[in-house]
Formats: structure tokens, sequence, C-alpha cells
């Protein structure tokens, strides 16, 4: 029987105590999870690694899978608006009553035995167990830093990993090197339990190093392929079109993983339609992911890292190659925010530096001293402001941390409405 508690009081103590910080580690994660009855493992579960594309692939997954039928159950991190957004079933998120009652356990519980938990292996945590009380079919489990230590990993097999692409980020904690980044994230592989990975993965032949040593077999996926016409987007797959919801050329190498992983659950007793997975690449949804809103002629993406600036400069040039560009942008101060942007800003383009409320989100000032292009700066005063005055032809791009989107997001509740993070829709 779970405890009642509010949702309010229980982010106050998700995120007291400094449970932000990051400290990577198995040892507490196993240790409250000893204590729950060891929840994961009576799951069944695929677990994505990667520096960008994981919460696509991962999102795609459970889509396809659950239109085939399955109840699927999804955690995926950072949250935009909120923390029930995290871990989902079928689509929809933990109710607030449920979230709020499993934390306040969780955390009693950790307590009463002198464990201390970081906020993301409270909400691991409260993952797996919920999973468990719902008696999902599969679960799809996105890691939230790195693979080997990371609170996910504390699992002793698998259904199936993945690794989507690899690229420098969070340095400071995985390594300062590809190979190094590569060897953390494939930690997450497991004795004898199948691994994909797309041989264009800088990592991948450290991934497969390691899948060799545990015995893991290793499925290569080949791209697919992104055609868009007649402002309709389509993935096509071994010479097939399907209609395709998630804008973005980084889907490419995304789908070629999603379709090997397809391919073994089929082999192995999953009942995976055509129909399903058509029906799932035509309606899935992945919030502020490159998540255009026709309405609003506007881009929400969080793109935070070098790599993914190339790949959204490639994809904003692909499918918008003409169209003036207004930038709405802040990025946290522990990111590479000087090459993002060189990568990101075109000369001529209109920029808009928005600065929000998080301790850790970098100035304004420091953002101007980085941009090197000739481009228009301001800062931002007033988005709702800037969306209704701007020249209509205009394509507008909201992009940066997550922690800005969502301020942005929850100020402005008709953009909130078109991104369907709003439950009013």
């Amino acid at each position: 029987m779970q405890t009642k508690i509010s949702y309010d009081d229980a982010i106050r103590i998700l995120t007291s105590r400094e449970k932000f910080h990051i400290c990577l580690g198995l040892e507490r994660i196993t240790e409250i999870l000893n204590l729950l009855g060891n929840p994961q493992e009576k799951l069944q579960i695929i677990h994505i690694a990667g520096t960008n594309g994981k919460g696509s692939v991962s999102k795609l997954l459970a889509e396809i899978l659950k239109e085939a039928g399955y109840k699927i159950g999804l955690y995926t991190s950072p949250h935009i608006l909120e923390y029930t957004e995290r871990i989902q079933i079928n689509g929809n998120k933990i109710s607030r009553d449920d979230f709020g009652g499993l934390v306040f356990d969780i955390c009693t519980l950790a307590e009463k035995n002198n464990i201390y938990l970081t906020e993301f292996e409270v909400l691991t945590a409260v993952m797996f167990k919920y999973f468990e009380q719902m008696k999902v079919d599969i679960c799809v489990v996105e890691t939230g830093l790195g693979g080997r230590l990371d609170a996910t990993n504390a699992i002793k097999s698998n259904l199936l990993s993945v690794i989507t692409s690899i690229s420098l980020d969070h340095t400071e904690r995985l390594g300062n090197t590809t190979e190094k980044i590569a060897a953390e994230k494939a930690g997450i592989i497991k004795a004898g339990c199948p691994i994909v990975v797309s041989v264009s993965n800088c990592g991948y032949k450290t991934i497969k190093d390691r899948a060799a040593e545990l015995n893991a077999p290793v499925l290569v996926s080949d791209c697919a392929d992104i055609e868009f016409l007649n402002g309709k987007n389509y993935a096509v797959i071994n010479g097939k079109k399907y209609l395709f919801n998630l804008m973005g050329l980084w889907q490419k190498e995304n789908l070629g993983l999603v379709c090997s992983a397809v391919d073994y659950l089929r082999k192995n007793g999953y009942l995976i339609s055509e129909n399903a997975f058509s029906e799932a690449l035509k309606n899935v949804v992945w919030n502020c992911r490159f998540q255009y809103i026709p309405k609003k002629n506007t881009i929400i993406d969080g793109t935070h890292n070098p790599d993914g600036a190339r790949v959204l400069r490639e994809s904003l040039d692909f499918y918008f190659p003409d169209e003036k560009r207004i930038w709405i942008y802040g990025s946290m101060k522990n990111k590479d925010y000087g090459k993002v942007m060189k990568t990101l800003f075109r000369p001529g383009d209109s920029i808009y530096l928005c600065g929000f409320s998080h301790t850790g989100s970098a100035g304004i000032d420091d953002l101007k001293a980085l941009i090197t292009q000739k481009c228009r700066q301001i800062e931002i005063t007033s988005v709702d402001d800037l969306l209704s005055r701007r020249d209509s032809g205009s394509l507008c791009i909201i992009s940066g941390s997550f922690y800005m989107i969502g301020e942005i997001l929850n100020l402005n509740s008709d953009l909130k409405k078109c991104t369907r993070l709003d439950n009013s829709l």
C-alpha cells in the first residue's frame, strides 16, 4: 500500500538535500532495489544508451510495441514540464498520486537504512517498482548518463541492449575521448544478451570488443533514409515508404537501430505486424526534439551538445533551406555552448538570447561573448511578444537547454498545447 502524499510534497522531497547532483555508481541503487524486492529482476527490459538519439529510439520502440498490443513501460529523461513524463505506460504518464506515494515510500525506506539516494536514483527505483506493480510486458529504459555506472544498469540481464550514436558530452564524467565514452556506454551490455549498434557508430569497435568478451551477439543495423515531399516526412526502409512523424536527418540511424531491434523481437516470438509498425511511425510524438509546429512555424529542439548541433543544422538546411531563421537560445553553463552556437547560427540570423531560472544556466553576457557570426543579437524579454510580432515568413527555432524550453512552454499556454504536453488536449 503506497502512502498518500501530494505531488508537490513529493517533488520537495525529491529535490531536497541536493539530490539533483550526479553521483555515478551502482551501490546505492542496488541496496534500495534489494529492499524493494528487486523489481528489476521481474521485468523484460530493452536498455538503451548513447550520447544522442537514445530518446528517439526508446520512444519509437515503445510506440511500435504498444501498437502491436503489448503493455509497454517507458522510462526517459529529462522531463520538460513535470517529472511524471519520465515514467509512462502505453503513452500514459504515471499518476501524480502513484508518483508521490512511491517517491515518499522509497525515500523513507532509504533514510531508515542510511542509504543516500540522488534524484535520478530515486526516480529509477520508482520506475522499476511501478512497472513491476503494473505488470508491464516490456520496459524500454533509457540511461540517464553513461551506462556502466548509471542507475538504470542495476540489472543482471536484459532482453536487448541498444547503443545509439556516440560523441563528446559529459566528458568530465565519462572521459574525454569517444573511445572512453563508448566504453562507458558499452557497460550496459550483458553476458549472452544481444546488442544492437550501427557500424557507423564511432564507438563501434569498442562496443563490439566488449560484446565479444561477454559472448553477446552483435546485431548490426543499417541506416534507413528520410524523404521530405510536399510537406510530408517519410521514412524509407528497404525501399518502402512510411509516413513518419519524427523529423530530423539523425532519425536515419535511429530507424536502422529500431528496425534491427524489431527484427530480433519478431524472430524471438514477439508478434509485431507490419500495420503496427507503420501506424507507430505515423503517430509517434517525441516532444521538443525537432518538433515542428506548423501553426506557429516554429521548431522546438533541446540541442545541447556540439554533435547534436551539427545534426540540427543539417536538418534545418534539409527541411527549411530558404527560410529566414529566428533563434531563441539559452544554455546550461556546463555545456560547450560556444561550439554549439558556432554550428547552429548563420550570418544574418536573428538570435534572441534567453535567460532562465535554473542556477546552472549560462549568463547572457557569456553567451554573447562567444557568438562569432554576424547575427542580430537581442536579449529576450518576452517570448509571447516575439512569437506574435515576428515576420510570418520566418522560421522560429527554440533550442538549447530543456530547462529553458520548459520555462518557455509554462509561460506560453498556446505553444504548450501545440506540443501536446498540455493535459487539456
